[in-house]
């Protein structure tokens, strides 16, 4: 299997399909793929790495014949190269098994699941690791500050990845962390997403409650205590070793904090791991969610072999994940903050991270309904909820929003209707031009604009800029 192959990725232009191509590429394998969606940032990538791909799905690209298909779950079992594939008898796996065979292997993979926090938290611990130098290897869904790549396949014990709770592919209808081997595995939140393929919070339950189960006996099991299913999970079906982190109170905490502030340079913290003070360190993250991340990374490699000391120092030289309340740039005094925030409860988290750290600032929200869940009406109460924290909110639309059914679909237009009414300045406005053209027009300096979007918002975030920087 791990002789030098030629490989071929369906759907390669994805995060995390494109990733592992650049993992696969970085061992030595000749590799090649498809997709109909090929565009920046990761087709240069793709070709940076020096990784050919066709656009549009032909059999005829599978000539001659690849070692190795690797499907994406964007792929459908009525795609054509999908069907030439099974025609042909070509040995084909999907995204997470080739993860496990080409890139986990036989290490200490340390898998980071969660409805919310999953990229930070595996970066952050990627970070940790490579800082301590202990060469980890790791795969990202996001694009680490500072590192040229989202992956790494390195000579060290671990490997460290984020666990979706998302399908692995059309041929196979489970949660993408069941291939990801965990010997140590971290619960950051268990709340209801992706409702195209889930019906409950059950359902969703149900798929973490494997992902309990496979952690060995020997394994490490890391849950945050506020999230009451996922605590429920471990008590009832965990075999092995248990932590639970919080900063609150909390008589069956493991690792917490025993203090813990949000500056403008960062959180500053004290952690606590058995009642024994690490003493105090400073991260440049912001919010009550960072600090949630912070224990997740402490209680998942403190049992490892970090001191702390070399936490201390990871977490200071630790410069965050694109996407992630990243900044854009400052236009005439106006912050304009790009986040891939599209769940409520993330939203909610970020808006009052970025009051923390842009204190007495006026705060705008701009908000896209894009991801399968928000384009449904399941959240629309709690997107209020969450909204209501900002001061000025734009509320956009998509393109695809009309695929939902009337009775089902978000409207944007009530989400604003209920803003106004609660005494912000809110409007929902289709277009991503009269958006870009209504914020330049009535922001003001000193101003921060949190733009809200798990796609690029039609090209807002660079036509904002342009249009802020000429105001």
């Amino acid at each position: 299997m791990h002789s030098r192959k030629r490989i071929y990725l369906m759907g390669i232009c994805g995060t995390g399909v494109g990733a592992l191509a650049g993992l696969l590429k970085s061992q030595g394998h000749e590799v090649v793929g498809s997709d109909t969606n090929v565009y920046p940032p990761m087709s240069t990538k793709l070709r940076e790495w020096g990784i050919d791909v066709f656009e549009g799905w032909n059999p005829r690209n599978l000539l001659p014949h690849p070692d190795l298909v690797i499907v994406g779950n964007v792929v459908r079992r009525s795609n054509p190269e999908a069907q030439y594939v099974r025609d042909q008898g070509l040995h084909f796996m999907s995204m997470p098994e080739a993860i496990a065979e080409f890139g986990i292997r036989d290490k200490h993979s340390i898998v980071v699941a969660g409805t919310h926090g999953k990229t930070t938290t595996t970066a952050l611990i990627a970070h940790l690791l490579e800082s301590a130098g202990r060469e980890p290897s790791f795969l990202v869904g996001g694009a680490l500050v500072g590192y040229s790549e989202s992956f790494r396949a390195d000579r060290g014990e671990f490997f460290v990845i984020e666990g979706d709770e998302y399908d692995t592919a059309y041929f196979d209808k489970v949660p993408k962390f069941v291939h990801y081997r965990p010997k140590t595995a971290i619960i950051t939140s268990l709340e209801f997403d992706h409702a195209d393929i889930y019906d409950s919070i059950e359902s969703i339950e149900s798929a973490f409650r494997r992902l309990v189960q496979l952690v060995p006996d020997d394994g490490h099991l890391v849950v945050w205590e506020g999230a009451e299913r996922a605590v429920a999970l471990a008590k009832d079906y965990a075999s092995c070793r248990v932590s639970y982190y919080g900063t609150g109170g909390g008589s069956q905490r493991d690792v917490g904090m025993k203090h813990f502030e949000t500056r403008t340079k960062g959180l500053v913290f004290e952690a606590v791991v058995g009642g024994e003070s690490l003493g105090e360190m400073v991260t440049p993250m912001w919010g009550q969610h960072s600090a949630q991340n912070v224990l997740a990374a402490v209680g998942a490699l403190w049992k490892n072999g970090l001191t702390a000391e070399e936490l201390r120092v990871g977490f200071e030289s630790f410069r965050g994940v694109k996407r992630r309340m990243e900044v854009l740039g400052k236009p005439q005094g106006i912050v304009v903050v790009d986040d891939f925030g599209h769940h409520p409860t993330a939203i909610r988290l970020t808006v009052e991270g970025a009051r923390k750290r842009w204190p007495q600032r006026r705060i705008w929200a701009l908000f896209e309904p894009r991801s399968a869940t928000s384009r449904r009406n399941i959240f629309q109460a709690d997107f209020v909820d969450a909204l209501k924290n900002a001061d000025c909110v734009v509320v956009g639309s998509h393109e695809r929003l009309k695929e939902v059914a009337l009775e089902e679909r978000f409207s944007p237009e009530t989400v604003a209707q209920a803003l106004k009414e609660a005494g912000l300045v809110a409007e929902a406005i289709e277009e991503v031009d009269a958006i870009v053209a209504f914020v330049a027009d009535q922001s003001r300096p000193n101003d921060v604009i949190l733009v809200f979007s798990n796609g690029d918002f039609g090209g807002l975030h660079q036509k904002l800029l342009s249009a802020l920087e000429v105001k």
